[in-house]
């Protein structure tokens, strides 16, 4: 067998399981007796695994700040943070929330050692400066499985605002030093929650899997997250399921799409999940999902128009034959040749069973979308498995005002 050449790129120290959330204070006195934790707003103390976390940080005997994200974090709150907390000596920044929380503690840990702005390193709408390290350690422990972030290089932040923005702070020093990965923090998740960051978690194994920057090491990660995703998602969010069990393979699929993410790049959802994200406020999650099913429709039509030997479509057929359930096949031959547009509906049936939104919901309409596409052409689409035209994207958005 020959293995293309492929770069690993710095991953967290990971410990996954229920329980590993009674580890994390140990793991953050490891690295001294100040601690900055950042939280989100409700989800850590709405479950008694989440209070006796905080609790255990407190037992340790640690010196505690912290800070709470209400919403998706801002370079003005990273920056106020990094001006309010970098007196104070911090020896650790432990991130405990979804991906807003975990964002936001990972631009922090970044920027303490510097005290600068983390517009001087914003990608594409920063001053260009160059990150060099280093970053405060960072611990993170997601309460949520969605963005994988507790195993990226990046933090993504947003202006939310007519010309507003959602750009990434990038660079392998932000990675956490650990990544704690307790299903049980996840007990409190509400349905439309467990909805869109799971689509999300699915959007980035789907893209990664597909994207022209895959490869062998990405691609039996991702086939195993699609898997994990099949197992945990729907069961959760319907409760047709033992609730740990799922809980646990949507943790493990999340954080699986962070490092897939992160070696193979996304696709088209996210090109335009950014601009959307910064344009309306809209949750990432609800992006991504809303759009996965149709951008999958509109990249499988283009490559039987433009590629049709190429590799987009066999990676789309054997994604279908994941998620659908089906037993390994004897040869890729027994996939059938519909498999791509069979995908694109059980994408479809998915949505409407996790009754994802509209982007109308949240004010997009037909004037929005030509500022939409033009925000959405670079960055993540680059890496879609075939290049999509303006009125090929735009079809996107308009299946799903």
């Amino acid at each position: 067998m020959l293995i293309p050449p492929f770069e690993l790129g710095r991953l967290p120290r990971i410990r996954f399981g229920a329980g590993t959330r009674t580890q994390a204070a140990e793991l953050a006195a490891g690295f001294g007796s100040r601690a900055l934790l950042v939280t989100g707003a409700q989800s850590l103390r709405a479950s008694e695994p989440g209070r006796a976390l905080l609790e255990s940080f407190r037992a340790r005997g640690l010196e505690l700040q912290s800070i709470t994200i209400h919403g998706e974090p801002t370079p003005a709150q990273v920056d106020a943070a990094v001006r309010e907390h970098r007196p104070g000596g911090i020896d650790v920044v432990v991130g405990i929330g979804g991906g807003s929380a975990l964002d936001a503690a990972k631009a922090i840990a970044g920027l303490l050692p510097s005290g600068r702005s983390v517009m001087d390193h914003l990608e594409e709408v920063g001053r260009g400066v160059p990150y060099q390290g280093p970053a405060t350690p960072f611990i993170a422990v997601p309460t949520t499985a969605g963005t994988g972030s507790e195993a990226t290089r990046n933090a993504v932040l947003s202006e939310v605002r007519r010309g507003g923005f959602k750009r990434s702070f990038r660079h392998e020093a932000l990675v956490a030093q650990w990544a704690v990965v307790d299903p049980d923090l996840l007990e409190t998740c509400p349905r439309p929650l467990i909805a869109a960051d799971g689509m999300d978690a699915l959007t980035q194994l789907l893209e990664s899997y597909v994207s022209r920057r895959a490869g062998a090491f990405s691609d039996a990660l991702a086939e195993h997250g699609l898997s994990a995703a099949r197992a945990g998602l729907l069961a959760w969010y319907e409760g047709s399921g033992e609730p740990g069990a799922a809980r646990a393979a949507m943790a493990y699929a999340a954080l699986i799409s962070g490092i897939t993410l992160a070696h193979a790049g996304l696709g088209v959802v996210h090109g335009l999940s950014a601009p959307l994200g910064g344009y309306f406020p809209i949750p990432h999650g609800v992006a991504c999902g809303t759009l996965l099913a149709a951008a999958t429709a509109a990249n499988v039509a283009a490559l039987r128009a433009r590629d049709p030997i190429g590799p987009g479509l066999a990676r789309y057929a054997r994604a279908w034959w994941i998620l659908a359930g089906q037993q390994a096949p004897a040869a890729e031959t027994s996939i059938p040749s519909d498999a791509p547009e069979r995908l694109v509906a059980l994408l479809e049936d998915w949505s409407r069973r996790l009754e994802l939104p509209r982007l109308g919901r949240y004010g997009v309409d037909e004037r929005d979308l030509p500022r939409i596409v033009a925000g959405g052409q670079g960055g993540s689409t680059k890496s879609n498995p075939v290049p999509l035209t303006d009125d090929e994207m735009t079809g996107v958005l308009r299946a799903r005002l």
